[in-house]
């Protein structure tokens, strides 16, 4: 797949075009299953202005959303992370959520064990690989779904009562990563109603609802509900490429 982003913030002033290639590896392979280029162009005569990594911003500003999501969605007491999947979503997802969030353990489940042993041995601090998902899941507190699954591979019946879902994964109408299990008996945020509905297979196929927007519950207009089992349905919006791309833009002028 070839995907366009344009966006436009008026907060922010910044106008962006992501170009994002997409090719499902059928093997393990070296090369990302995503990769992109941030267009930075400037918004009041349409010159562009930089070229960028849109593969690093779409790693780091993923797992920024999922922070926030997590921040005001995980249980009180949150102890155990658990990450499925061991590719570049794994490590920004673990590097900011050890920055933000004090975990007493991390384990880490992917298909291939290699690849999660290579990951534990990568990191800065201790991960325990697990041999299976549901070993990696039961008891976990907060849990993130970082893989290229096609069907559910997290079972709600694995999943411990209150504990807080990013499923970052199955960005297709098609594909899954949770069962309906999980789906129907968790209270539901998406970044993007019209997105999870279009192209969340976990959404669509479940048949879901949705409780908010991750935006409504920042306004305040919707409550985090962080004593339910919740999940938070991340398909990404090309603004926040935007903000982020305008952010290094910013801070690399100024350093220049």
């Amino acid at each position: 797949y070839l995907g366009v982003m344009p966006a436009y913030s008026a907060a922010d002033d910044a106008l962006t075009t992501k170009l994002v290639t997409f090719y499902e590896h059928l093997k393990d392979s070296s090369v990302p299953s995503h990769q992109a280029t941030v267009l930075l162009f400037d918004p009041s005569n349409g010159t562009l202005k930089a070229v960028l990594d849109g593969s690093v911003i779409t790693a780091k500003r993923t797992a920024a959303v999922s922070a926030i999501a997590t921040k005001l969605l995980m249980p009180a007491f949150s102890e155990v992370l658990c990450i499925l999947g061991a590719g570049v979503q794994a490590y920004s997802h673990y590097d900011i959520f050890t920055e933000l969030f004090t975990f007493k353990e991390v384990r880490i489940w992917n298909r291939t064990k290699e690849r999660a042993v290579k990951f534990a041995s990568s990191v800065s601090g201790p991960v325990r690989v697990c041999s299976s998902a549901q070993e990696a899941v039961t008891g976990a507190d907060v849990i993130v779904t970082v893989t290229m699954a096609t069907t559910p591979i997290l079972f709600g019946d694995w999943v411990k009562p209150g504990a807080h879902i990013n499923a970052v994964g199955a960005s297709r109408p098609d594909w899954r990563e949770l069962d309906d299990e999980l789906m129907k008996n968790s209270v539901l945020f998406v970044d993007s109603r019209d997105a999870a509905r279009t192209e969340s297979g976990d959404v669509i196929l479940s048949g879901a609802e949705i409780f908010a927007e991750l935006g409504e519950v920042l306004k305040g207009t919707k409550p985090a509900l962080p004593e339910k089992t919740t999940v938070f349905k991340s398909l990404g919006m090309a603004v926040e490429d935007t903000v982020a791309a305008k952010f290094v833009y910013d801070a690399w002028s100024a350093g220049n």
